[in-house]
């Protein structure tokens, strides 16, 4: 069992690289992928964790990708830590990312929300910080139930209490990754809210300017869509690939390497994904 998806306190989950490490040991992995968002800073301690144990450490990373409808990330898997152009443009991003905090910040403020910068940040542990910090300050405070909540009336985008920030191109995105040595995957392709022939002549698009893999078992992906994404994956000679995007307490319900319950991503995909290495 396989997991190819998984978050950090350097980005926006809540167990440490050592805990993710941990955890992927107690329940059987045999393969663990770290892809926080726009940073490897964790990966050293995710390699160093993982080092004799049962679990195969992948480094990775998720990197935010503009598009023209829904929300694309680009994962990375295997690229060089020291590139000097990938760690430039990550940080172009997470540049972007605190502009954009700011901007929400205010934005929540004016709409009556009373939080303090210190508070989002509290939440964020070493690293980036992001909307779903902005989230847990909001339901900690009362002004939303849950996650879903926060999102669908204030933090998504084009609500209230959203601001945009800069995203590199997905094509730039698959660059970057193969010129740093790695395979670029398409994260949950079901964010992009297009239709299965509008999906599949992005698959080919993206296969043709070196993508290599697009996440077709993913927790939120249905029994039948995992099955269109996996015939489009073989129609455009992209690797099947998945994992549970865990972030651990802050998107309860969804566990490690399974997901809601149901996720099984082949460990064959591995082997195959890393072939396809820059």
């Amino acid at each position: 069992m396989i997991d190819l998806h998984c978050h950090s306190t350097y980005s926006d989950g809540s167990l440490t690289p050592e805990q993710l490490v941990a955890e992927a040991v107690k329940i059987g992995l045999t393969a663990l992928a770290l892809t926080d968002h726009d940073t490897t800073a964790g990966v050293p301690r995710f390699l160093a964790a993982a080092a004799g144990t049962t679990v195969r450490a992948v480094p990775g990373v998720e990197l935010s990708v503009d598009c023209s409808s829904g929300v694309m990330h680009m994962l990375g898997y295997w690229m060089d830590l020291e590139n000097p152009e990938l760690l430039r443009q990550m940080e172009w991003i997470r540049d972007g990312r605190a502009m954009r905090n700011r901007a929400m910040l205010e934005k929540l403020n004016a709409l009556g929300f009373a939080m303090a910068w210190e508070e989002v940040a509290a939440f964020a542990g070493e690293d980036v910080v992001g909307r779903p910090h902005f989230a847990q300050v909001m339901l900690q405070k009362g002004y939303a139930k849950d996650k879903n909540e926060a999102f669908d009336k204030w933090l998504g985008d084009g609500k209230p209490g959203y601001a945009d920030r800069p995203r590199l191109t997905a094509e730039v995105a698959v660059a970057l990754i193969r010129q740093a040595g790695g395979v670029a995957v398409l994260a949950h392709p079901f964010t992009l809210r297009v239709g299965k022939e509008a999906m599949l002549a992005l698959f080919v698009e993206l296969a043709g300017v070196g993508l290599g893999g697009v996440e077709c078992y993913y927790s939120e992906h249905s029994a039948d869509l995992i099955q269109d994404y996996l015939a489009m994956a073989q129609k455009a000679n992209l690797v099947p690939t998945g994992g549970s995007d865990y972030h651990g307490e802050v998107s309860p319900g969804i566990k490690l390497g399974v997901g809601f319950g149901g996720l099984n991503v082949p460990d064959e995909a591995l082997a195959a994904l890393e072939a396809r290495r820059g």
